[in-house]
């Protein structure tokens, strides 16, 4: 059956101002790069034809016409070993024209958290991403209930203004 979810690409390629992304978990489902990187493989981050894929690109793009792409990550410490693989690749997001920012856990406390990651576009409309216990990706929810926005936007926000920018975090 297919998915009246619109695809990723085609959410970004309709933003016009912004793109805000919040995770909250500390893993997700193991792919073959984290798998390469635990087994002691490295990125030549100077090969960047050998890294660069086409979310990378899609990122770039985006940036290009004026898009503010932000993303914030709230972790446990000390982090998992995910977390660490992730703040690793980082790099990638951040030369495609993110702003990254990791806050932790203990420092989030008192902010009133939705219970799945998310992507907001424009500030109106929400990509809910539902995760099975291990992080697979279960299915994608698109809402613009304004309530849901609002508690979104506002967790967002509060997390952004705590954390702290991917060049000063250290794992």
């Amino acid at each position: 059956m297919p998915s009246s979810v619109p695809s990723f690409a085609e959410l970004l390629g309709q933003c016009e101002r912004s793109a805000v992304h919040l995770e909250l978990r500390d893993s997700y489902a193991p792919t073959d790069r984290f798998e390469a990187w635990k087994r002691g493989e490295r990125i030549n981050w100077e090969d960047r034809p050998s890294w660069w894929h086409p979310y990378d690109q899609l990122i770039a793009d985006t940036v290009s016409r004026g898009v503010a792409i932000r993303r914030a990550r709230v972790v446990s410490e000390p982090v998992s070993e995910y977390i660490r693989w992730e703040h690793y690749v980082t790099h990638a997001n951040v030369t495609a024209g993110e702003q990254v920012r990791w806050l932790p856990r203990r420092r989030a406390t008192n902010i009133p958290l939705p219970g799945n990651d998310f992507w907001l576009f424009d500030g109106a409309l929400l990509r809910v991403h539902h995760f099975s216990g291990d992080g697979v990706v279960v299915e994608d929810e698109i809402t613009a209930d304004p309530e849901t926005v609002k508690l979104c936007s506002t967790a967002f926000e509060a997390v952004w203004e705590r954390a702290i920018p991917h060049h000063l975090y250290e794992i």
